[in-house]
């Protein structure tokens, strides 16, 4: 405690003494010191103090001595302490004393316990990179490692940088070769990798102590995602060595191993690059040193490699994308057809395609290998070989049935192009003959071979030759046994029938549309039905008129509506042409409703045109008026419009006024302006001032039924609420955003001014009739009378009363005569 106390006494003492001269300062660190020599502050500061008078002296001064002596004899004292040693060394470094600053950096090190050399050694290993001593340096460096070996890579860097480049690729491997090695840079293992080809392949004359060659094709085995670089590493290190040949043994070597095209295509454009550079470096040397014969030959020989190189590329390709998948069988064409005009080639592809690819793990279709490859053999005129290749494929063992089938079926053409019918018929049999194991189409579990009978594929082509070629036992036998195994499509089944009628065997081709009908539903039997009733009515008309209608009864059973219309269309006419036409119509009316919904309503235009022409206009009546309840509103307003134009060419007034105000219901005056325009025509030809009232009442009546929809009502609300004061939020609580409603409003409100404009001029009189027995003023006063009953619409709905009402009709009056009145003449 008194030391400590003697030191601030001290330090205070000399604080206060700032002012005083250097010597006299320097005199009084000295007495302290020599009191209390174990003081670190005393020592730091007084160190200091000296370091500082000296600070813009010349290094060459005697006071710099001094300063030096001062510092050791602080470390007798003082020789555990970093602090003083760093700021020691760095004031040596200072003054430029190479060796004095490097044993000094030695002292402190050996005079430091290790747990403080990481204080020292970033300003020591900057002393050493800061002089051109590369091999002091590096040994400091070697000694620096051992403390703290993750620091390999900026030794490293200063191999590089000092053109020590065996001794950086040496380190450099040992770090590669180090699994626990991490990267202070962030570095991963291949990139220290091929940082390290990198300077071996480029610096061949001054790397001597490692076998290049080895350590690239280690690389190779262990970095298999990046192998064109390394490839490329490898042959630019012989360029360089000068090995040129050496280096076109690497090229070739990776252009046939490389597994990716990404790869492929820098080992590939690398060794263009050395050919063209080859090339040019011969035609330069050429040029200067004279032309000789041996220089053409040469140069020609280069020529002739680079064009080779080139001509090879699309093959050289086509070779990695078979290695990737070896049973990809569309790269196996293009290779094909890459030899083309080449023989030999084309044998050797095939068969090494043919052997190559498993179907089970083919992409494509296998089987068009085998027959691509009989139809080479073909083409050339080698038929007996075609069809030995075409054999040995029928007994490939093919991942799917259809792939076999096409080989039978190319078995079949193959005889058939040169005119040997009859070895066709029977590869084609032999194909569809039962195995001595049968076996389900879809059992996955055996072979092919045991599941080809039962393609349908084999069995067409059988059928069209033995069509063309076989009897008419045979062809039956063929279509009877496809029907058999229950593998027919709705086609076969009518390609059967046909036959057998053009034959004359009617009930034999009937019988053959009955057993397809047998095998399909719905929808697929639709052809079958189709085209079976069609020829039944062809063959017997009205002959066997129950058993068609026990056809067609059979047919409807569970038609759907989809293709219902046809079937019914054909039995109506049936019963029109054979049958009775009460049962036609019965058929129509039946149509009317196993139609779909978008048929309905062109169905009831056939059954009413029917129904007139077979039993007059009136009979439709009843077919029209259920027509207007069953079809949706557009279509039953169409009924409704023709229904009462039918009444008025029948002279019904009554009753197509009934039908117009029926209609109305549906009609909303907004969309539907022709009806109520067809309807003011009807009344304005055959109706009186009542009949039109009524007709204006009941349109009245229907606008204010449709005005309850959200939008209208909201344009009415708008209207109602257009003088009203407030906010959006008093006149509609809770609603103050953009919502739905708002722009429902928004949208009426537009709607309304856009109708109001357009609004035609109000007529300028009545309708005078000439069945009204009341005056034009008894009128007018009846008019004005309230009506308790009557809804008020505002002036949009009187303006559209004025519309409907048409101009004034001036007619011609005559004297009536007096017989009439009778009695009741007046005088």
């Amino acid at each position: 405690m008194r030391n400590q106390f003697s030191v601030k006494c001290w330090l205070r003492y000399i604080e206060f003494k700032q002012g005083a001269p250097k010597p006299r300062l320097n005199q009084l660190y000295e007495r302290a010191l020599k009191l209390l020599p174990c003081s670190y502050k005393l020592w730091y500061r007084y160190l200091k103090a000296r370091r500082a008078q000296v600070k813009h002296r010349c290094v060459t001064d005697p006071a710099y001595e001094d300063v030096n002596n001062c510092h050791e004899r602080a470390f007798v004292f003082m020789h555990k302490m970093p602090r003083l040693w760093l700021d020691y060394c760095q004031f040596l470094v200072d003054q430029g004393r190479i060796t004095h600053t490097r044993r000094t950096f030695d002292r402190a090190l050996r005079a430091l316990p290790i747990t403080q050399h990481s204080r020292i050694w970033p300003l020591y290993l900057r002393f050493l990179r800061s002089h051109p001593l590369p091999e002091t340096a590096v040994r400091g460096y070697r000694r620096f490692l051992k403390l703290s070996p993750e620091s390999a890579e900026e030794y490293i860097e200063y191999l590089k940088s000092s053109d020590r480049l065996d001794e950086a690729a040496q380190r450099l491997a040992t770090v590669v070769n180090d699994e626990r090695f991490v990267s202070k840079a962030g570095k991963s293992n291949y990139q220290l990798w091929h940082e390290l080809c990198d300077l071996i392949s480029q610096n061949p004359d001054k790397v001597q102590s490692l076998n290049v060659d080895a350590i690239i094709r280690g690389g190779l085995t262990r970095f298999t995602d990046q192998l064109g670089k390394l490839w490329c590493s490898l042959a630019d290190y012989y360029i360089r060595s000068g090995h040129f040949e050496k280096a076109r043994d690497v090229y070739e070597e990776a252009i046939r191993t490389v597994m990716t095209v990404r790869d492929f295509t820098q080992v590939f454009d690398s060794y263009a690059q050395f050919e063209e550079s080859m090339i040019a470096a011969k035609m330069e040397t050429t040029s200067e040193l004279g032309r000789e014969e041996e220089d053409d030959v040469d140069l020609e020989l280069r020529l002739a490699r680079f064009e080779q190189l080139i001509s090879r590329r699309p093959l050289l390709l086509n070779s990695v994308l078979l290695r990737q998948n070896p049973h990809h069988v569309h790269e196996w064409h293009k290779r094909v057809a890459l030899h083309q005009g080449r023989p030999r080639e084309i044998i050797n592809t095939y068969t090494e395609a043919v052997q190559t690819v498993d179907p089970f793990k083919a992409t494509g279709k296998p089987h068009t290998l085998w027959v691509a490859f009989a139809k080479f053999y073909e083409d050339n005129g080698q038929l007996d070989d075609a069809r030995i290749i075409l054999e040995k494929a029928t007994k490939v063992s093919f991942k799917q049935v259809d792939d076999l089938a096409s080989v039978w079926c190319e078995c079949g053409e193959l005889e058939l192009r040169h005119e040997n019918y009859d070895q066709a018929l029977r590869l084609l049999r032999k194909a569809t003959a039962l195995p001595a194991r049968r076996a389900e189409y879809f059992d996955g579990s055996e072979p092919v071979q045991n599941r080809v009978y039962k393609s349908l594929k084999v069995w067409s082509m059988l059928a069209d030759l033995e069509e063309s070629l076989g009897t008419f036992q045979s062809t039956k036998a063929v279509y009877d046994r496809i029907l058999d195994l229950r593998i027919a499509t709705p086609q076969i089944v009518i390609n059967y029938a046909m036959f057998l009628e053009e034959h004359k065997y009617f009930e034999e081709s009937f019988k053959a549309y009955e057993r397809g009908i047998s095998l399909f539903k719905w929808p697929n039997v639709s052809d079958i039905w189709s085209t079976y009733l069609t020829k039944f009515i062809a063959r017997y008309g009205g002959r066997k008129l129950e058993r068609a209608r026990d056809l067609f009864e059979q047919a409807l059973d569970g038609c759907p509506p989809k293709y219902a219309k046809t079937l019914y269309l054909l039995y109506a006419q049936l019963e029109e042409e054979w049958g009775l036409a009460r049962h036609a119509m019965a058929v129509y009316e039946r149509a009317t409703q196993a139609v779909e919904p978008a048929q309905q309503y062109e169905m009831f235009n056939i059954y009413i045109k029917r129904a007139a022409e077979i039993y007059g206009v009136t009979h439709t009546r009843s077919i029209y008026q259920k027509a207007i309840e069953v079809l949706s509103d557009e279509h039953a307003r169409e009924m409704c419009l023709r229904f009462a134009d039918m009444e008025c060419k029948l002279g019904e007034i009554d009753r197509a006024r009934a039908i117009y105000s029926f209609c109305s219901q549906i009609c909303d005056p907004r969309t539907t302006g022709a009806f109520w325009q067809t309807w003011k025509d009807f009344e304005v030809r055959h109706g009186n001032e009542d009949t039109i009232r009524e007709m204006l009442r009941i349109r009245r009546s229907v606008q204010a039924t449709y005005n309850t929809q959200v939008n209208f009502m909201a344009s009415q609300m708008l209207k109602v609420s257009g003088s009203a004061t407030g906010t959006v939020s008093d006149l509609a609580p809770g609603q103050s955003g953009m919502d739905d409603m708002k722009l429902l409003e928004q949208r009426a409100e537009q709607l309304a001014a856009e109708a109001e404009h357009d609004q035609p001029p109000r007529a300028q009189s009545k309708i005078l009739f000439v069945r009204s027995d009341a005056s034009r003023e008894e009128l007018a006063e009846l008019a004005q009378q309230a009506n308790p009953e009557e809804i008020e619409l505002g002036e949009d709905e009187d303006e559209d009363e004025m519309d409907l009402e048409p101009n004034e009709v001036r007619l011609e009056q005559q004297s009536v005569p007096a017989a009439v009145f009778g009695s009741l003449k007046e005088d």
